[in-house]
Parts: C-alpha cells; structure tokens; sequence
C-alpha cells in the first residue's frame, strides 16, 4: 500500500479511445442514445409492472428488479463517460473511480444471480403450474432477490478490497472507459496470483454456475413444452423464455468472454468495445426484448396510457 498512497490523492484518467478523437465523437452520441433509452425503457418497465395489477406477479418482480438494477449500473458508468468523451479532461477522482469499480462489479453479480432467479421462476410457471403459486409465494421470490443483491454485494467487497490493495506505483492511467476490474489490475507493477485465483472462483460460482442452472431449467422446459398440444400457450411460452433466453446469451456471452478468458489473448480494443457492449447496450436491450416480445407487458402500457388519457373523466365519474 505504501507505493499507492500518493497516487491515490490524485484524479485517473479514462483513456477509452483517446487516441482516437473522431471515433470518441461517434461513441459518444450512440452512448447517449442507449442511455437514453435505458432510462426510458427500464423506468416504463418498473412503473407498469408496479401500477398494473395484472402484473404482480413473481415473473415481473423479477424483471422490475433487473431494470432497477439495470438503471443503476448505466448510470454509475455512462453520465461520467460522456463528460469525459464531451469534455477535454479524461480525468475521475480517486473516489470516483472506486465507486464504479464496485457498483459495477456489485450489479454485475448480481444480475448473473438474478437471471438465474428467473429461469428457476419460468420452470416453476411451466413445469409446476399447478403448484406454482404455492412454490413462488411472495416470501420466497423476495428471499431470492435479497440473496442476489447480497451475494453480489459480497463478491464486490472482495474484488474491491485485494483489488485496491495493489501497488500503482504511481501509475494513473485507467485503459478504458470507465473504472473496471481489468484495467485497474493492469495498472498494478506486480502481478498477484491471490487476485488471479479468486476471480477465477468468484466467475465460476456467479458465472459458471448460475448459467449451469439456467440451461439445465430451460431443458427441463424444452421437454415440458414439447409435450404442449395447445398452440396458443406453446406460444406465449416461447415468448416470454425467449425473451429471458435472449437477455441471458447476450450478457452471460460477452461476460464470460471478458472474465473467463486469459486477459493476455484479449487485444486492447476488443475489450474497450466488448466493455462498450455490455454497459451500455444490453441493458437498452433488455426492456425492448422483454416488451416486444410480450403481449403482457404492451397490454398493460396501452391500459396505463387509456387511464392517463381519460384520467379526468373517470375521475368526474367517481
């Protein structure tokens, strides 16, 4: 720690593609965009699945907590980004830096939680309909969540704290976009075998395993479904596990390529543009594949919209 505290006063700098002015330009504005989108996209998510009765349910529940989290992991890393890629300075503050080090890799977690969650929720609506609201009762679904949010609060410590335990040597500039767990460890002039072993176990048990569980839940499903005669459920089933399958391939993919790999086969611009990726597009995509892909969901918006619109009129007749 002794080499690190001198630098640790002073602000980082955010290279992202600095070498690279006209792309920053370019990245800033689709940035922006998703940014925009996700905060639309998630918020509307939340308020209907809490102001719609018809979707108090544990499977929106669920989804309303992957878009809270979704809404605060873009906004502890893109807001500061684009002050960045606008601005002339590249620089965070130390605390600044530390912040997003650790919602990122809190929210990260537990989100590969929380899509586990879900997939164990779309077996029980299948598999076990009959007995589905005895087993996803609002005790447990809440129990599950809470498990979530602390397990990968618990992985974010640790990562955090060997992390941050490294010597800088006065070493200040961050090799991407924001403050994340590679690009602070490339930072340290030693090399840690302590950190390289944990991340390893802590990207098996919030990696590994909850996908392990979400494929082996969605064969079980695969077997219930294709004994469905009904066409009309065999549908509205593929749509709304679709929609869970999609999100789950496009973050589990692109998590496990950046983690899972040897950094040293990862060239520097394939991991800025796959960090890119999972910050800021998969969690714009998350409510457009959920909504577009679920009569639910566009149901509930359109009644939502018809009482706001005729809001003075019902409440007249009151």
């Amino acid at each position: 720690m002794g080499t690190s505290n001198g630098s640790s006063r002073t602000d980082f700098i955010l290279l992202g593609f600095s070498d690279r002015p006209q792309l920053e330009h370019i990245i800033s504005v689709v940035a922006f965009i998703f940014y925009i989108i996700t905060l639309v996209g998630n918020t509307t998510i939340i308020l209907v699945s809490y102001l719609d009765t018809h979707l108090h349910t544990p499977m929106y529940f669920f989804l309303s907590n992957l878009s809270f989290l979704d809404l605060c992991y873009t906004t502890s890393i893109i807001p500061q980004m684009l002050v960045n890629l606008w601005g002339p300075k590249k620089s965070i503050t130390y605390g600044g830096c530390v912040l997003q080090f650790f919602f990122a890799l809190d929210l990260g977690a537990t989100e590969c939680l929380l899509l586990a969650v879900m997939a164990y929720d779309r077996y029980a609506a299948i598999c076990q309909p009959l007995h589905y609201t005895v087993i996803m009762h609002p005790e447990l679904c809440q129990k599950m969540v809470l498990i979530a949010w602390l397990g990968g609060l618990g992985s974010a410590l640790i990562l955090c704290s060997l992390t941050l335990k490294l010597p800088r040597c006065g070493h200040r500039e961050v090799d991407n976009f924001f403050c994340e767990m590679p690009a602070l460890i490339k930072m340290a002039c030693v090399y840690s075998k302590v950190i390289e072993v944990v991340v390893f176990a802590l990207g098996v048990v919030f990696l590994l395993v909850p996908l392990s569980l979400i494929l082996i839940s969605y064969g079980v499903i695969t077997k219930a479904v294709m004994r469905i005669k009904s066409a009309a459920r065999w549908r509205k089933i593929l749509n709304t596990c679709g929609s869970h399958l999609t999100v789950v391939s496009l973050f589990y993919g692109t998590i496990i390529y950046m983690y899972m790999k040897p950094h040293s086969s990862t060239s520097k611009d394939e991991g800025k543009f796959l960090t890119l990726f999972y910050t800021i597009v998969t969690p714009s995509l998350n409510p457009l594949i959920y909504t577009l892909r679920n009569k639910d969901v566009k149901s509930a918006i359109k009644r939502i919209l018809w009482i706001l619109k005729n809001g003075q009129q019902s409440h007249e007749l009151n």
